[in-house]
């Protein structure tokens, strides 16, 4: 009971958050997103994200607001950026919903539901628990530039590749299924220490800063695209 009169609580707060937000700050039409500065809710009108509707602290869920909308929101709901065209189409910081309609792109941990609970794992915690982790830079199509991340394959999903954008990220951005690709060794190019993964036309191409931690990532991934789920020190303990 207790759990219900919290919840219808909850409830109503957010429904008294909304009828402010429409009679204080009308909402913005769609068409007008990212063209015209929003109203911003009130930090006070509202008790919980009103995205996803888990409750606000002082510490753990702080509130955040949505540059395109105007919403209050969580920092895992406005972990996102986007160009906003009435801010001269500079990078601001928007909700998930707004950044999907803005950008067009699809969020990954709504195709595969599978890896939400490692995706929103921090990466401290991940990377304490890994086979391998560090820092590397994925390359873009035409490898001239890239975006550099922490990467992580964990222990308790050995057959993924988790990039963070940072290592004390509260959640992963993306994730690569590593089974059944095919790990390259690359010539070194301008000091670069350069490798990939290819599969079927998919290819990702990896700078390590040194030759030894390369060499340790393509024989980590070759593991994890071979299907090898133990770590090196677990296979010589089961031998």
């Amino acid at each position: 009971q207790d759990a219900i009169d919290r919840k219808e609580k909850r409830s109503e707060t957010f429904k008294t958050a909304v009828r402010g937000l429409e009679t204080d700050t009308p909402a913005l039409k769609a068409e007008e997103l990212g063209r015209r500065a929003p109203q911003w809710v009130r930090d006070n009108l509202v008790t919980m994200c009103m995205r996803c509707k888990e409750p606000f602290n002082a510490i753990t869920r702080r509130r955040h607001h949505c540059r395109a909308c105007g919403y209050v929101v969580c920092a895992r709901c406005s972990d996102y950026k986007a160009e906003l065209q009435y801010d001269g189409n500079r990078p601001n910081r928007v909700c998930q919903e707004c950044f999907i309609f803005l950008t067009g792109h699809t969020v990954l941990e709504d195709r595969e539901g599978k890896h939400k609970g490692i995706l929103e794992k921090g990466a401290a915690e991940v990377s304490s628990r890994s086979l391998l982790c560090s820092s590397l830079q994925l390359l873009d199509k035409n490898g001239k530039g890239g975006t550099r991340g922490w990467f992580v394959i964990p222990q308790d999903d050995p057959l993924v590749l988790y990039i963070y954008a940072a290592p004390q990220d509260v959640r992963a951005h993306t994730s690569i299924p590593l089974l059944g690709y095919q790990v390259r060794d690359m010539p070194q190019s301008e000091s670069r220490h350069l490798f990939q993964l290819a599969q079927s036309g998919q290819v990702f191409t990896f700078v390590a800063d040194t030759e030894e931690l390369k060499q340790r990532w393509m024989k980590a991934m070759a593991r994890s695209a071979a299907g090898i789920t133990l770590s090196e020190e677990e296979e010589d303990a089961d031998e």
